[in-house]
């Protein structure tokens, strides 16, 4: 049992089991001769192949390639085409065994067949003992031939049921082909489809690594800048924590310079007598008034201590980075 339709699955005979094998998976009809064997051993109809083959292949010069549509491998043909493929005789000789069998079996039972033939021939209903065997053109309906001469079709336009069934079963042939056909075209879109979805997770992943590419080398740009910028900052630190240094050093040595001096002067004062002290007192006030005058050092200047100049601006740069997108037409050119 089919569990998708529920139905009951009849085993297929031998017979039909061998039809079957002898299908093409084209045209679903019998291989038609001459029939090629592919690479990958399946075979196809020679017609059925050009046609796949010129489908993938619109202008083959030197050759090309198509893929098999039952088990998807791909067949690479030099410039001769489909017609560089070998022939497949074994499966032509079977052919030509199983057609010679069928119209053997088709022989013996053909005069069965027309007795079951005229027993199952439709009759018509106004005329239970004739047979329809002309088709009402006007009607387009089957009829007999009392209902042309005496019935309600005797004034419509009439022509004979075999060719009418002739030309009516061409056109559903043609249809068939059509079908098929159309399905070929359809199954080389398929592959064709394949392939570029093949091609397009290809790219994207290429994209992807030159994305990858593109971004480590901003970062290394800006840590390149950064480690720049900052030796920038320890220049100017350093040049000015030295400059302070040697003013403190400097203030260091004028202030023991006038300790000492100080130190001097209240001796002086204290030991000496008034003759004595006044004969040191000229040489004494000389040298405060030189002490007073060198301790006039130089002073930092207002907002020495800042270093806003050494401030980064990274708004344009924000603004870039922010804004930054792939460039006009990268798709267009990706995909060539």
């Amino acid at each position: 049992m089919d569990i998708q339709t529920g139905q009951v699955v009849r085993p297929l005979g031998a017979m039909e089991s061998l039809e079957k094998q002898l299908s093409c998976p084209i045209c679903l009809d019998m291989f038609t001769k001459p029939v090629v064997i592919l690479p990958c051993q399946h075979n196809l109809c020679r017609s059925c192949a050009n046609d796949l083959y010129e489908s993938r292949n619109p202008y083959h010069f030197s050759g090309g390639t198509f893929r098999c549509p039952t088990c998807r491998f791909e067949v690479v043909l030099d410039r001769h085409g489909v017609y560089g493929l070998q022939r497949n005789l074994l499966v032509e000789n079977i052919i030509d065994i199983y057609k010679e069998q069928q119209e053997r079996k088709a022989g013996d039972s053909e005069d069965a067949l027309l007795k079951e033939k005229d027993a199952k021939e439709p009759r018509c209903k106004e005329h239970e003992d004739e047979h329809i065997n002309i088709y009402c053109v006007s009607c387009q309906t089957p009829t007999c031939s009392m209902c042309k001469v005496f019935g309600q079709h005797k004034d419509c336009e009439v022509s004979p049921l075999h060719a009418v069934y002739q030309s009516q079963k061409s056109e559903l042939h043609a249809a068939v082909e059509l079908l098929a056909t159309g399905n070929s075209c359809a199954q080389a879109v398929m592959v064709q489809m394949e392939d570029t979805c093949k091609l397009i997770q290809e790219n994207g992943e290429l994209q992807r690594r030159r994305l990858g590419e593109s971004f480590d080398l901003l970062y290394a740009i800006l840590e390149e800048r950064k480690g720049e910028l900052l030796e920038r900052i320890d220049r100017e630190e350093q040049s000015k924590l030295a400059a302070l240094r040697q003013l403190a050093d400097e203030y260091k040595e004028q202030l023991q310079l006038s300790s000492q001096l100080q130190e001097k002067l209240r001796q002086s004062m204290q030991t000496y007598g008034a003759a004595q002290f006044l004969l040191a007192a000229t040489q004494l006030q000389e040298e405060a008034q030189r002490a007073a005058t060198t301790a006039q050092l130089q002073r930092p200047e207002p907002g020495f201590e800042s270093m806003e100049h050494l401030s980064l601006d990274t708004q344009e740069a924000e603004d870039l980075l922010t804004t930054m997108d792939f460039r006009p037409g990268g798709e267009d050119q990706d995909t060539e």
